[in-house]
């Protein structure tokens, strides 16, 4: 028989619940500067929450959460594991509504029951339900089922950092509450979760989350939960350790508010206390939409059909999903860079509010051509906080992250994939701020102990990117001699990434006149040649003696190249394709090779596979050009740059008809969405803008696609450009018309197929007419 015992109630923190009478208004989001939502468009009713969430992960869908919140709350169905857990849609049974869905964290799973004499010992171990998609509504913000077991109607919302549920009882019920806070849980274990009664009506508790093999270091999360309804009892579980809330049967409606924070319960409480004051539901149901709206709007399109015009804001939904605040309301956070534990705050502003929030992320590779171009583009506000973010993580620990986890580094992926990100802050004039001190702590990382010397998740140790190799001898070689560190050592991709990356931020040396660190950094731009082998045709690794990869296949995955095949990365040089181009045998020839991987690759649908656990498949994984995952996902716009823009316009067209338009559970980014990544590029196929060099060098160029809407207008940002919107118009737009033979800035004909930075952040009307037969 298990052993319960009852925890008496403590009035240590009675003074706590005064503050809860205070009228206080939210805090202002740095994050979101507000634009004005059209009253006539609800553009949160055109997102379509279960895209692809049969093949989601754990940070992959939250429903009931704000832009970047801390608090992401939404049912799971599936537990264990990063990958096939969290909200899948296949699976019918709720295993707890839990509050933390972020890279490498989760957290604090509740349930609400109904519980008698028979069922209470067994309901730490036996209380999941079943659910039925017919009695299930879901917007962006707010999420709400039926547990068929308990009958209970559950509705859940949130503010930033404070998830609000509110559950309809049954009449005839004893009402609980359990609280799942050790428990394997998405990612990682949580243990060590206590829950302790403070006052009648509120709780405080706290949670450890176990390290990861991408997470080096535990996470603790502090709560505190108030409730509209008194509590009977709280019991603790011998075996499980678990909690459950006995409730007064008061009420058959019971509403619970419970706030988070990575550094106190203190902060916790400050966070409902600023955020939310109240107990009306609808009023936050209402405000999160506002706000989601207040985003969405930013971009709004016409024409298209009813489905393109729901998958685009579903996509846009995505881009601002997946990377989550870890500080508080006053700013404090937590930093896990040092050896040990501390509480860190934020710089505040004059009226006492953190100048930036900071942030959780997963890795900022492929950012160059996704998140770099639509945030610097229509959210510049976005941009700039997670720039000062990255930031503070080198003032705190020396390095700036290239996907931060806890308050750490996780060294996730490879290369120093943050500064294509914030050179092109920089040169769009976002970030303008203690530039030199941002270039050298850039700089730090290209150089040696800096994070381009590390292999993914490499920990301990500055070997497995072989970053000293690529500095001696021009390319990382494959394998790396001193053995295995980490993950990802392909040496080809590492050699081609490192060049790119050493390019832009020569860019940046550029402008600040480091005429001698521009030198070095452009010569170490052209090292992606020394993996380009002429006889063959394509990249090729090479062993630390420089001799070619014996038996070569470069159609063979993870053959030297980091979750890709040698033909998909022979085409990442963003910064010098025509360069590449020359090394193939001149223009003609590399547009023929590259049209002939694209005819191959549409006939597997331009993925490897469904989702990202089907890229080593033998049946995918031989696929030319994969748009499921970064490495190639760049690859329709090469022909823009290679003097044949009718067929970046015709493979784009195609590469979204047939991948990208899918509006369904079973279908939607087919392989690796991370965190808003194919989202956003998504976005940008469909608006038909692009940036290849992810907008890294001086006055940024954004090369024109083939939009699929007749009109985009996208709202400028006045704090940051001119108070004013940039038309995207079509004319003869079509299924079948995906050619541009004309365009037109402000009236003024274009003949590159091209607009720069300048030009489209001052407002304007970009005229494309459309055929369905190319101008050449």
């Amino acid at each position: 028989m298990r052993l319960i015992k009852t925890l008496k109630t403590s009035t240590a923190l009675l003074s706590i619940s005064l503050l809860f009478l205070m009228s206080c208004k939210e805090e202002p989001e740095n994050t979101l500067a507000t634009t004005t939502v059209k009253d006539a468009v609800d553009y949160t009713a055109k997102v379509y929450p279960l895209l692809d969430s049969e093949n989601s992960r754990w940070f992959f869908f939250s429903s009931a959460n704000r832009p970047f919140g801390m608090v992401n709350l939404n049912p799971d169905t599936q537990i264990g594991g990063a990958w096939g857990s969290g909200y899948r849609y296949k699976t019918d049974t709720i295993k707890g509504f839990s509050h933390i869905h972020a890279w490498q964290l989760s957290g604090i799973s509740v349930m609400p029951v109904t519980i008698n004499e028979h069922t209470k010992e067994a309901i730490y171990t036996d209380f999941y339900s079943k659910f039925s998609h017919e009695k299930e509504q879901i917007t962006p913000g707010y999420h709400s089922l039926e547990l068929e077991r308990y009958q209970i109607k559950t509705e859940l919302t949130s503010t930033k950092r404070v998830g609000l549920h509110q559950y309809e009882f049954p009449d005839t019920s004893n009402k609980a509450i359990l609280f799942n806070l050790n428990t394997v849980l998405g990612p990682c274990e949580n243990i060590k979760g206590l829950l302790e009664q403070n006052t009648p009506k509120e709780l405080s508790g706290k949670l450890v989350m176990t390290p990861t093999h991408r997470r080096p270091k535990p996470v603790t999360v502090y709560f505190k939960v108030v409730l509209d309804t008194e509590i009977a009892s709280l019991e603790q579980d011998e075996e499980t350790k678990n909690y459950l809330i006995n409730l007064k049967d008061t009420a058959r409606s019971v509403t619970m508010k419970v706030g988070i924070s990575y550094t106190s319960v203190a902060n916790a409480t400050t966070n409902i206390e600023k955020e939310l004051p109240n107990w009306d539901f609808n009023t936050i149901v209402d405000e999160s939409k506002k706000e989601w709206n207040n985003l969405l709007s930013r971009i709004e399109v016409k024409g298209g059909s009813e489905k393109d015009q729901r998958r685009f804001y579903t996509d846009l939904w995505h881009a601002l999903q997946g990377r989550r605040i870890i500080s508080d309301v006053n700013g404090a956070y937590p930093d896990n860079t040092g050896k040990e534990f501390r509480v860190g705050q934020l710089s505040l502003d004059a009226n006492g509010k953190p100048k930036f929030n900071h942030y959780n992320s997963d890795s900022f590779w492929g950012a160059q051509w996704t998140l770099n171009t639509l945030w610097g583009l229509v959210y510049p506000e976005i941009m700039e906080e997670f720039t000062y973010s990255l930031m503070q993580y080198y003032k705190d620990g020396g390095l700036i992250p290239r996907g931060p986890s806890g308050g750490n580094y996780t060294y996730v992926m490879t290369g120093a994939s943050a500064t294509p990100f914030i050179v092109s802050a920089i040169q769009k004039g976002i970030v303008k701020d203690d530039i030199e001190e941002v270039y050298q702590a850039l700089k730090k990382n290209h150089m040696r102990n800096g994070i381009m010397g590390k292999a993914g998740y490499e920990h301990t140790t500055n070997l497995g990117g072989g970053l000293k190799y690529y500095i001696e001898n021009g390319f990382v070689p494959y394998p790396i001699p001193e053995g295995d560190f980490g993950s990802h050592q392909d040496g080809a991709s590492m050699t081609m990434e490192y060049a790119y990356q050493d390019w832009t931020l020569a860019q940046l040396a550029k402008k600040l006149k480091h005429t001698e660190d521009y030198e070095y950094f452009m010569k170490r731009a052209s090292n992606y040649k020394n993996v380009f082998d002429t006889e063959i045709g394509w990249m090729r690794p090479k062993n630390v003696e420089g001799e070619w990869k014996k038996d070569y296949d470069p159609y063979q995955v993870e053959n030297g190249f980091i979750e890709s095949n040698g033909a998909q990365s022979t085409w990442f040089v963003p910064h010098d394709l025509k360069g590449l181009a020359s090394l193939m045998g001149g223009e003609e020839a590399a547009v023929e090779k590259l049209n002939i991987q694209f005819e191959k690759a549409e006939k597997l649908g331009f993925t490897a596979g469904s989702s990202h656990a089907l890229e080593l498949h033998p049946e995918y994984s031989r696929i030319p050009i994969n748009f499921g995952n970064q490495p190639s996902i760049q690859t329709s716009f090469v022909f823009n740059q290679l003097n044949r823009p009718d067929l970046t316009q015709f493979w784009t067209r195609k590469v979204i008809a047939k991948t990208f338009s899918g509006l369904s559970p079973s279908t939607g980014y087919n392989g690796d969405e991370d965190q808003g990544l194919m989202g956003s590029l998504n976005v940008l196929l469909k608006i038909g803008l692009f940036q290849m060099n992810g907008g890294t060098e001086e006055n940024p160029e954004y090369q024109i696609g083939s939009p699929i809407f007749d009109e985009i207008t996208i709202a400028l940002n006045p704090a940051y450009y001119a108070n004013s919107s940039f038309k995207i118009k079509t004319i003869n737009n079509s299924p079948e018309n995906v050619y541009v033979n004309s365009v037109t800035l402000n009236g003024k004909p274009i003949d590159a197929y091209k607009v720069s930075q300048s030009d489209v952040v001052t407002g304007g009307e970009l005229l494309l007419e459309m055929s369905n037969k190319p101008t050449n």
